[in-house]
């Protein structure tokens, strides 16, 4: 039985990306590939810069002297790779476009076949120190009799006096050269794994989502546990036994005493003798290693709290109530299917019709070939003023949008301050306008009531949008004067 348990496991894991990755035709070149553009750099692109730069290395591939070369586009390897789990594929809030990383398993891939370069050796005297201090510990802090726990602190403390006294006499007994190397590499080695979690700690979150999302759903009761705890404002995805321990390490890294010890301690190790042995990429490892635990435990907490706010919102919106009608029309659906499986024959007709869609197949032969001089316009371009936006609009504008006035009387209010008077389009160049079209138009409703009007003149005004691009608009030339600045107050 034991050998059909890990033959049954072995075949559910050659499933997996990672198996797959490492059994592929051109194993070596993805995993070169995947390893040169997402794991040694930047570990994120977007994917107009992924695609660039592959298709880059794909021709400096099949234009040198390795035997395979690698036919396809750089989209279709993408495509490829993202359908059988190689890689990541997220839309970033507010991003244009995106982005694509490696997966959990690929990164283990990666790292398990360049180990294979490297090899070590099978057991070091610094791994063996760490297994006792680690055992030590664990005894001590596990030990619940006082007789015992004060007989381990009066060892501890006659080792500490012996070592006070020894060290006072000025004799140090510190690390020869190669065991201090030894040790820092495995450091080095410990916590680049650990910095490697965070990727597979976010995908755990990313099951605990919809794990919850399919109870919510599946949930055949008026409540569940569930939609009690969110009802009563539990973030459950925090209060998980994930999340608790993610929170525990998130604060423990950020805690001052902690990361002061350990800056202190990576400056004093980068400043020994052996660390000069240390290869380049290994030192600039232990020199931002906190920055690369607080970057990636930190996008790892935004996750945490993204999900946790959109559970949330799934569950207040109601959108979870439609989710469920679905879910219970497809089982009922399935369970009528069921019950006339054995009185319905497969090939017997039914008084339905299902109509299809269907396409318009034609001839090559009746294709037209497009002609662009048919389409040619004139290449000229006319310069043109801004749209003019008249006060009767403004009003109907206010009505149907949503104005922030306060910040733009506190912004007029401050303004005014230091000068006599402004008009829209010198506040629009002192301030910017942060609701686009709708400050313009608040600053126009606010100058019907506070302002002065300027009969029959204009002026230009300009702000940035949304998207980063300028917009233009003549609209009427009104003042606002400072022995009116209380009125915005």
């Amino acid at each position: 039985m034991k050998l059909q348990a890990r033959i049954a496991t072995y075949r559910r894991l050659r499933e997996e990306p990672l198996w797959r990755l490492l059994a592929a035709d051109h194993a070596p070149e993805i995993i070169g590939l995947l390893q040169t553009l997402l794991l040694d750099g930047e570990r994120k692109l977007s994917a107009s810069i992924l695609f660039e730069r592959l298709q880059h290395h794909l021709d400096a591939i099949n234009t040198s002297d390795l035997p395979r070369e690698l036919p396809r586009t750089a989209q279709a390897y993408v495509a490829d790779w993202l359908a059988k789990g190689f890689l990541e594929r997220r839309l970033p809030e507010g991003a244009s476009e995106e982005e694509y990383e490696l997966s959990a398993q690929t990164a283990q891939a990666i790292r398990f076949v360049s180990s294979l370069d490297t090899p070590r050796l099978a057991a070091t005297e610094s791994r063996l120190s760490l297994v006792i201090q680690q055992l030590v510990r664990l005894a001590e802090q596990t030990e619940t009799d006082p007789t015992a726990r004060l007989q381990a602190l009066y060892a501890e403390r006659d080792r500490l006096d012996a070592e006070i006294a020894r060290v006072s006499t000025g004799k140090v007994a510190a690390l020869d050269g190669k065991r201090a190397l030894e040790r820092a590499r495995e450091v080095i080695q410990l916590a680049d794994e650990l910095a490697e979690d965070f990727r597979r700690v976010r995908e755990d979150f990313e099951h605990l989502n919809r794990e919850f999302r399919e109870r919510i759903i599946d949930d055949e009761g008026e409540r569940g546990d569930v939609l009690d705890r969110l009802f009563e404002g539990v973030d459950v995805i925090a209060e998980s036994e994930a999340g608790r321990s993610f929170n525990a390490f998130w604060a423990l890294l950020n805690d001052v005493e902690q990361s002061a010890q350990l800056d202190a301690a990576l400056e004093s190790v980068l400043s020994r003798g052996f660390a000069k042995k240390l290869q380049r990429h290994e030192r600039q490892f232990l020199r931002g290693l906190t920055g690369v635990m607080l970057e990636r435990g930190g996008h790892v907490h935004e996750v945490l709290q993204q999900f946790a706010r959109s559970l949330r919102g799934f569950v207040q919106s109601r959108g979870y109530l439609e989710q469920r009608r679905l879910n219970q029309l497809l089982k009922q659906a399935q369970a009528e299917a069921l019950q006339l499986r054995d009185s319905v024959s497969v090939r017997q007709r039914t008084p339905y019709t299902l109509q299809l869609t269907t396409s318009r197949l034609r001839s090559l032969s009746q294709w037209r070939l497009h002609d662009p001089r048919n389409t040619q316009v004139d290449g000229s371009i006319v310069r043109s003023e801004g749209a003019a936006i008249s006060l009767d609009s403004v009003g109907e504008l206010v009505a149907q949008s949503e104005i922030d006035f306060r910040s733009l009387r506190r912004d007029l209010h401050e303004l005014l301050a230091d000068h006599a008077q402004l008009s829209i389009g010198q506040v629009l160049d002192r301030r910017p306008a942060e609701q686009g079209l709708g400050s313009v138009v608040g600053y126009l409703s606010l100058a019907t009531r506070h302002g002065v009007l300027a009969k029959d003149q204009h002026e230009a005004v300009s702000w940035k949008g949304g998207d980063g691009q300028w917009r233009h608009a003549r609209i009427p030339l009104v003042w606002f004067l400072k022995e009116k600045r209380h009125e915005l107050a």
